[in-house]
């Protein structure tokens, strides 16, 4: 998974709104500044924020722009899906199947079942983990919940390898011409 600067940079805009709070204001110049990026960067990823709801624009003299919510009712995935897209493209597949029209392994993909297992995992990660945790620093993140999700999720993957590995012995097992 690759986090681009559109994602990165987005964040941190939406961490500077997140620390004045819903009552709070910033215009762009000052989030440029605080972030140290260009003022046109900055109010195109405002703009996608505001289109997705994370935040409000405020018009007039000292107008500026403010989170939409409390940083508590903001989570990471909605962050990311918002300035990003979905962690995986529903359309994954069908940009990479070669010289087909069609991917070749569409009835039984062990890559495709990886990816959306990986896609599910950080996705929980992610809206479980609000903005307020990540202002209020690391050590919210709790590595042995991860870390125990990462083994579930093996578990379920090798339960699946296992079932398809009995069936293609059995089939190579059936006596001919029953």
């Amino acid at each position: 998974m690759r986090i681009s600067a559109l994602e990165e940079y987005g964040l941190r805009c939406l961490l500077n709104l997140a620390k004045v709070g819903p009552e709070g204001q910033l215009s762009i110049s000052d989030i440029a500044e605080k972030e140290g990026i260009s003022v046109p960067y900055t109010s195109k990823l405002l703009s996608i924020l505001r289109q997705t709801g994370l935040v409000n624009a405020l018009r007039g003299r000292g107008g500026g722009f403010c989170i939409a919510r409390p940083a508590n009712e903001i989570n990471l995935l909605e962050v990311i899906t918002a300035l990003g897209g979905p962690l995986i493209d529903p359309d994954h597949c069908n940009k990479y199947s070669g010289q087909l029209e069609k991917c070749i392994h569409t009835d039984n993909c062990s890559v495709h079942y990886t990816l959306m297992g990986l896609s599910r995992l950080v996705g929980e990660f992610l809206s479980k983990l609000t903005l307020e945790d990540v202002l209020n620093g690391p050590g919210l993140i709790d590595l042995t919940t991860i870390q125990s999700r990462v083994s579930l999720l093996n578990q379920a993957l090798s339960e699946d390898e296992v079932d398809e590995n009995s069936r293609s012995v059995a089939d190579t097992q059936t006596p001919q011409g029953i």
